[in-house]
């Protein structure tokens, strides 16, 4: 599948195939590009996306742009279909062969199939129709230009490749909004050393659902040993989603049973403000830091002192042997001169 950002001039090289039984073919010329944007009666109007705020049974009408932006004539395809969050993270469409069963299917191009001459553009008006027994809260989808083409496989075999381009389409159902995300399935990596100067480090990998009826982001932290680390903020989760994340903390204390917190606080999306403000997702395991460098580095400190006791104590026999002997030296020199004065001269 291919993700589609909110306005997006792709070159065909870029697109991907849709789901089919043979491999993805060999890319088409680089020049051959198309968008799809929002747009009014007139033309293109800047929004990043089609986004709308319904009843159950509204019907509206709104445009999108088409547009050729290569040298030859393009015959498109355009069709809406249902979004989902990829399993990283990402914002993608179903593949052409599955229908759409929610927003997908609320939106009807006025147009299905377009002819464009090189470099030209057309307006198409869209029909979205929310039915009366729609579920409130968001569901995404996106209306999508694309192009058909045989290719053949590594196998030698003919296979039909479908490059896409869209727009995204964000749509809310008024009613009671339940912004809520959960955590599940945490697992824990351990990283340890040798050296007992250096602190283990942990990466925690755990899946963050979105089990409400809300877009939303999340801020994400771990709280483990009395510390807090923050980690990178989760991208967009739709409304039944789920992305698989991880994070990385260090300086972890190795205090054998150590208790671990993973919380991801929801976050709106677009400006949006959650009122009032849903719980914080949490998951909580332990993982087991046994210091063993430390109770190494601990079990050979007596040692270690011992040996430099004794060799502290030799040290100072060495030294005091070598005083006993300048004495000596000196007490004999001493009596050799006296003895020299003592004889009697001739």
């Amino acid at each position: 599948m291919h993700r589609l950002p909110a306005l997006l001039m792709t070159p065909l090289l870029a697109t991907v195939p849709t789901p089919a039984p043979a491999p993805p073919a060999p890319a088409a010329p680089a020049a051959i590009t198309w968008s799809v944007a929002p747009a009014g009666p007139a033309g293109p109007d800047g929004r990043p996306a089609l986004d709308y705020t319904l009843d159950p049974g509204a019907t509206l009408t709104d445009h999108v742009v088409v547009a050729n932006h290569s040298r030859r004539t393009l015959t498109l395809r355009l069709y809406a279909s249902d979004a989902l969050t990829t399993a990283e993270g990402g914002f993608d469409l179903l593949p052409a062969d599955r229908a759409p069963v929610d927003a997908g299917a609320w939106i009807t191009p006025e147009r299905d199939t377009i002819v464009l001459p090189s470099t030209s553009r057309v307006i198409v008006p869209v029909t979205v129709a929310v039915p009366a027994t729609a579920t409130p809260g968001d569901h995404a989808g996106g209306i999508v230009a694309s192009l058909s083409a045989r290719a053949t496989g590594p196998d030698g075999s003919e296979v039909s490749v479908d490059h896409r381009v869209g727009t995204r389409v964000h749509l809310r159902v008024t009613g009671a909004l339940r912004p809520e995300l959960s955590v599940r399935d945490p697992a824990i990596t351990r990283h340890t050393s040798w050296n007992p100067l250096r602190l283990p480090t942990l990466t925690a990998a755990y899946t963050v659902a979105n089990t409400g009826n809300v877009r939303l982001a999340g801020a994400r932290s771990i709280r483990t040993a009395g510390r807090v680390f923050a980690a990178a903020d989760l991208p967009q989760v739709l409304p039944g989603g789920e992305v698989r994340v991880t994070a990385t903390t260090g300086g972890v204390w190795p205090l054998f049973r150590v208790p671990v917190e993973i919380a991801v606080e929801p976050v709106a999306l677009d400006g949006r403000v959650l009122d009032p403000r849903p719980p914080t997702a949490v998951a909580r395991t332990t993982v087991w830091l046994v210091p063993w460098s430390q109770l190494a580095a601990l079990g050979a400190l007596p040692a270690l002192v011992a040996a430099g006791l004794l060799l502290r104590r030799r040290r100072r026999r060495r030294t005091a042997a070598a005083l006993a002997a300048a004495e000596r030296r000196g007490r004999d020199r001493a009596l050799s001169s006296l003895h020299a004065l003592k004889e009697p001269t001739s």
